[in-house]
């Protein structure tokens, strides 16, 4: 990534106020093709907070008062004075809004898709579990169009897949969160559909570095890597609205140490 080309960006430091530029990669992707979280080891991320906002998106909130009573601030430079960001990923996943008023869960719309492909492989939801929050008519009601705007399930027998597309990825900061988020989901929708989250790949349209990240991202790639956790979510888990935070661990996460960096907004 720090080969890559260096575009200007509309991003800015709160730190200076300025503008800050880029490295850019346009249609790249990460592949996980074993049953590993992908979660990074390299430096440390915050699996709590990661799972807060999942959380945070499955319950259909878009206010950050509901992340920040748990010490979660990434939303807060978008949020309006009430806390709200508009229809942002929580209400485009749990009630997306349709024409003559039709209002749409679509995560457990795509749920009980792969119920029914489990059922009938040749089911003709097969190829259209996609929950999409590219709402272009109301994108201008919401603090930050969705970066990571649509996600994909396939069922493979007893294998559960997930491909992910992701417009625009801050790649030292966000891609990690959003990765490990991924991962969270696709695990807990296998666990509630009865079958095993395997490959996971995530696609970017622009992913990027930022010029402040470049020394950070050079000391990560000095840091060793340890092997993957592993997730576990207890057995009372049956249906996606069961997940709670007390319900979900991540066991043997062994990591390098947290590297800060600001955040262009």
């Amino acid at each position: 990534m720090l080969s890559f080309p260096i575009v200007q960006t509309r991003a800015i430091l709160p730190s200076t106020g300025q503008k800050v530029s880029a490295r850019s990669a346009v249609g790249k992707s990460i592949h996980f093709n074993r049953d590993d979280f992908p979660i990074l080891t390299g430096k440390f991320v915050d699996f709590d907070r990661v799972a807060r906002e999942v959380l945070w998106m499955i319950s259909g909130s878009t206010c950050v008062r509901d992340l920040q009573r748990h010490d979660v601030h990434i939303w807060d430079a978008w949020a309006g004075p009430d806390g709200d960001l508009g229809p942002v990923y929580g209400a485009q996943w749990r009630r997306r809004e349709g024409p003559d008023g039709v209002v749409v869960d679509q995560l457990a719309a795509v749920i009980e898709g792969i119920r029914a492909v489990k059922k009938d492989p040749t089911a003709s939801v097969g190829r259209r579990l996609i929950v999409d929050c590219w709402d272009v008519a109301n994108l201008h009601r919401m603090a930050l169009p969705p970066c990571h705007m649509m996600f994909q399930f396939f069922v493979r027998f007893d294998e559960l897949q997930i491909v992910v597309y992701q417009r625009s990825g801050d790649l030292f900061l966000g891609v990690p969160w959003n990765l490990a988020g991924y991962g969270l989901l696709h695990r807990v929708v296998a666990h509630v559909t009865g079958l095993k989250a395997t490959r996971h790949v995530h696609n970017f349209g622009d992913l990027h570095l930022y010029a402040n990240h470049e020394e950070p991202m050079r000391e990560y790639l000095k840091q060793p890597t340890f092997a993957p956790p592993t997730l576990e979510i207890a057995p009372e888990v049956k249906e996606i609205d069961d997940l709670t935070f007390e319900r979900i661990r991540l066991v043997g996460y062994q990591h390098g140490p947290r590297i800060k960096a600001e955040v262009a907004v």
